[in-house]
């Protein structure tokens, strides 16, 4: 099979985009076609091409179909698990605003049904990750990279970024950028991002950060996040297995320096929030409350 030649491509395609005028022909295009083939032309390579794949399908979007007199507002989940939605703006529906629903994975849910005489309505679709409201059970969580050559950076309640409700029972595991990454816990992968460069200690730096996302059998979901690009090496809706390699460690989004950082959370309402986990690698539980 010929090999596409992407890499030859990219420097002279990629910037052609860009410039491309908003009433262009490429604005027709579906947003996903267009974001995964910006993302391919970023990253060049068939190992761009599966984190392309991979992050094109993670959130839950919004669609409107016509129906007779009616317009449909629907929620579509394009991730590999459960999402928590929240319909708001304004709409001369049927059924007040905001709406709220739990979205199965890879399937959609209309929310809304409204007269195509009021107009076109002002929505907006929010999605958090995971069914709310479920309880993560006290689960001893294998130490997802080797002890000879980690070293606990920030631990619970740490001051330098775990200091909000999704972080504040996060670690950070100092080890070598590259060394692997192994689950902690078996689970469903749900989410991956792998395409992003970028690491460093400004703020604005804290969506573009690699990672794995693994739901488990209770609802809770473990985080492996700040892998180097291009750095995962499991797909949406893959079981992993304890001690199963998610990818490998990184400096990428808000970060210091090269570590991983895991964290167990659940949706507590359109919100995720960490939970405090017991942690063991070979010589035993490990101290995980260091500031």
């Amino acid at each position: 099979m010929t090999r596409f030649p992407w890499e030859r491509l990219q420097p002279r395609c990629f910037p052609l985009l860009e410039r491309l005028q908003p009433r262009s022909l490429w604005e027709r295009l579906q947003p996903r076609c267009f974001s995964r083939l910006k993302a391919l032309l970023q990253g060049g390579g068939a190992a761009a091409l599966l984190a392309a794949g991979a992050a094109s399908a993670q959130t839950a979007e919004m669609q409107t179909l016509r129906r007779g007199d009616r317009l449909l507002v629907t929620a579509v989940n394009r991730s590999a698990g459960p999402v928590e939605v929240e319909l708001t703006g304004t709409a001369a529906g049927d059924q007040p605003l905001p709406v709220r629903a739990v979205v199965p994975a890879h399937r959609s849910l209309t929310l809304l049904q409204v007269p195509v005489s009021a107009g076109a309505p002002r929505l907006e679709l929010r999605a958090v990750p995971g069914e709310p409201y479920r309880v993560a059970r006290d689960v001893v969580y294998s130490l997802p990279v080797e002890e000879s050559r980690v070293e606990l950076g920030q631990g619970f309640h740490g001051g330098f970024s775990h200091d909000d409700p999704g972080n504040r029972y996060a670690v950070d595991l100092i080890v070598p950028e590259g060394t692997p990454v192994f689950a902690a816990r078996a689970g469903v992968v749900v989410q991956t991002r792998a395409g992003h460069s970028e690491g460093g200690v400004d703020p604005s730096l804290r969506s573009r950060a690699n990672f794995v996302r693994v739901l488990h059998d209770d609802g809770s979901m473990a985080l492996y996040a700040h892998l180097r690009e291009n750095g995962v090496t499991v797909r949406p809706g893959q079981q992993v297995t304890l001690g199963q390699v998610l990818g490998y460690t990184g400096n990428t989004g808000f970060s210091s320096g090269p570590h991983l950082h895991f964290a167990v959370q659940v949706n507590v309402g359109m919100r995720l929030e960490s939970v405090p986990f017991r942690m063991i690698g070979p010589q035993g539980l490990l101290r995980l409350d260091r500031r």
